[in-house]
């Protein structure tokens, strides 16, 4: 999880939400870990002004999934980058498809393999 830039870490619910609310467009994400659930991590999604929260966990075979609306067949991943990907297409169990990363700033100023400071990054979307 720590290599992906769109993983924020131990932040709250409440600054998740102040993050994708300041980029005030629909299909902003992140990812955060649970604040009641150990082991567990949220991905947090704006669209319309609020933010809808996904559960996303490791199963005990060691794939990854997400909690999706009811009656949508839960999918599991080899990866969680491969679950970020399948949820950039539409009607996939979530309210919005995954547009726009929100990145960490920490991760931004010194991606992994580089040793030199960037002023700034732009992340591929």
């Amino acid at each position: 999880m720590d290599s992906m830039d769109v993983y924020h870490g131990n932040i709250s619910r409440e600054t998740g939400e102040k993050l994708l609310l300041a980029t005030g467009m629909d299909g902003s994400y992140l990812l955060r870990d649970s604040e009641s659930v150990p082991g567990v991590y949220c991905l947090c999604v704006l669209y319309k002004g609020y933010v809808y929260t996904y559960r996303v966990s490791k199963t005990d075979t060691g794939s990854w999934s997400a909690e999706t609306a009811p009656g949508v067949h839960r999918r599991l991943f080899r990866k969680v980058h491969n679950l970020i990907t399948a949820f950039q297409k539409p009607e996939q169990g979530i309210i919005t498809p995954l547009q726009h990363p929100v990145v960490n700033a920490a991760k931004a100023k010194h991606p992994q393999g580089k040793k030199e400071d960037h002023d700034f990054y732009l992340h591929p979307s």
